[in-house]
């Protein structure tokens, strides 16, 4: 079932009656308040973000960047809940496309629950692959999820580390590795992602600007799936990912 993440300014009753009920029909729930510290402890793969949109956190811009920034990477859907003004405010911030209903108070507990059991279950028998893209740079970053974001979940790590962080809570389909990057390169991290029991059969593609024998060669006996150029057209990069998910 879902990892769902519930935001508000209080842990009021409305909350923990939501919560209970969420649990009893086998999801899990995480409910945070509004602060990005507390936020950014919960490191589980989400599906769903349920957000009461009140008046402190629609105005606090750190926590709107940081939830817009958030969902951008990890690519999950947002129900919001709050005044049809606070729900307006909190849509300036979030790209339209992730926030999947709008509720306005006063909403009905067993409606909102029974709408987010089925959501998640409709997704859940119909799902998306899931992509970690890795690269340095946060316009290639953009480019990929644009390109594969209506076949795959895209989640995005613009490092190595970021990518490590994610990997020891998630288990993605596929790995999209920047071959070049500073500090922590490619191959480093493709080292990392084998030496790792939890994470080590994680197929790896390589995104890269070289097309030479000895960068080939030289991570070879880590098995990566493949390389994808960068110079590629993006329509033959997606066939590349689909065909290798056909043939899965």
């Amino acid at each position: 079932m879902g990892n769902i993440l519930i935001i508000s300014e209080n842990k009021s009753f409305l909350i923990t009656s939501m919560q209970a009920k969420l649990e009893e029909l086998g999801h899990r729930v995480y409910v945070a308040g509004n602060d990005v510290s507390e936020i950014d402890k919960i490191t589980v793969d989400l599906q769903m973000m349920i957000f009461f949109a009140e008046e402190k956190i629609v105005a606090d811009k750190k926590i709107l960047v940081y939830l817009r920034d958030r969902v951008d990477e990890e690519d999950f859907v947002i129900f919001s809940i709050g005044d049809r003004e606070e729900l307006d405010e909190f849509a300036k911030a979030i790209p339209k496309q992730f926030i999947k209903k709008e509720l306005v108070r006063p909403i009905n507990t067993n409606e909102l629950v029974e709408s987010v059991d089925t959501f998640l279950k409709d997704a859940e028998n119909h799902p998306k692959k899931k992509i970690l893209v890795v690269d340095d740079s946060g316009a290639m970053l953009r480019n990929v999820k644009s390109w594969l974001e209506d076949r795959y979940q895209v989640i995005l790590a613009n490092s190595g580390a970021m990518a490590i962080k994610y990997l020891a809570t998630n288990h993605p389909d596929l790995i999209l590795l920047d071959y070049e990057m500073p500090v922590c390169d490619g191959k480093q991290v493709l080292e990392m992602i084998r030496s790792e029991m939890e994470f080590s059969d994680v197929p790896v593609f390589f995104l890269t600007g070289k097309n030479d024998k000895e960068s080939v060669l030289s991570v070879s006996s880590l098995k990566p799936q493949g390389y994808l150029l960068k110079t590629m057209e993006p329509e033959k990069i997606v066939a590349i990912i689909d065909d290798y998910f056909e043939k899965q």
